[in-house]
């Protein structure tokens, strides 16, 4: 997938079975990179994009994962879109969508404190080992060694999209360029799926994405975000730490 994830289970279980319930997260992940990655040349995602498959021939789970970024788009003016560097890329939604489904498996399983990051896109369950809320550090996008808010979140996600590590990375589809105008942008709420992608979609629109970002306080997505220029901007109801 691209980044590192980590894992932590607060539940009052024993080790061994801590232990099998994070190598199946792991095992679904390692899945997903295998059938998603667009670096792989035999992953399902590139396989289709070459012609070699067709859609009805692809797994439910890339079904689905296309049917959600079609949704994004036409609820994101098509702001977010998986077509927009040229070529199909679902990365958007893939990311946050795989940990979404690991945290509900590890609830299957009988967790029901835990917490996974992968590259900073996060989902939490229960509080933490001490039984208070995660705390979560937004990292400030030009100091690495210092954050912008810290977050306490017991039942949630937190997604962030910026261009401080890996540069002007997510594209503007309207121009077709990199897109400029926000540094730095965070969304919190109940799924993480849509969280990530929020947060992509608002990069992408540039500073039109505050206002936007504002409309989704409404479905309990709250959001914090810095512009180019330096300054932030964050919902009212954001959960920050006190």
């Amino acid at each position: 997938m691209g980044t590192v994830v980590s894992i932590e289970l607060a539940d009052d279980q024993p080790p061994e079975q801590l232990r099998d319930m994070i190598a199946e997260v792991c095992d679904w992940l390692h899945e997903v990179d295998r059938r998603f990655s667009t670096y792989k040349a035999e992953s399902e995602v590139s396989r289709l994009q070459r012609g070699e498959i067709t859609l009805a021939e692809c797994s439910a789970d890339l079904r689905h994962v296309l049917d959600a970024c079609a949704d994004l788009w036409r609820d994101t003016d098509g702001y977010f879109d998986a077509y927009a560097g040229g070529s199909l890329d679902p990365s958007g939604y893939v990311k946050g969508w795989s940990v979404e489904v690991a945290s509900a498996r590890l609830a299957a399983a009988g967790s029901t404190r835990h917490y996974i990051n992968a590259g900073g896109d996060i989902r939490m369950r229960g509080g933490n080992p001490d039984g208070e809320p995660w705390r979560v550090g937004i990292r400030h996008p030009w100091e690495a060694d210092k954050v912008s808010w810290v977050l306490a979140v017991t039942e949630g996600a937190v997604a962030t999209s910026g261009t401080y590590e890996r540069g002007h990375h997510v594209v503007n589809p309207r121009t077709g360029k990199p897109a400029q105008g926000l540094r730095s942008v965070t969304v919190v709420g109940p799924d993480l799926s849509l969280a990530d992608a929020y947060a992509t979609a608002a990069l992408a629109m540039g500073e039109a994405g505050i206002s936007w970002l504002a409309k989704r306080a409404a479905d309990g997505y709250q959001s914090a975000v810095v512009t180019d220029d330096g300054r932030a901007f964050s919902s009212a109801d954001l959960p920050a730490a006190v």
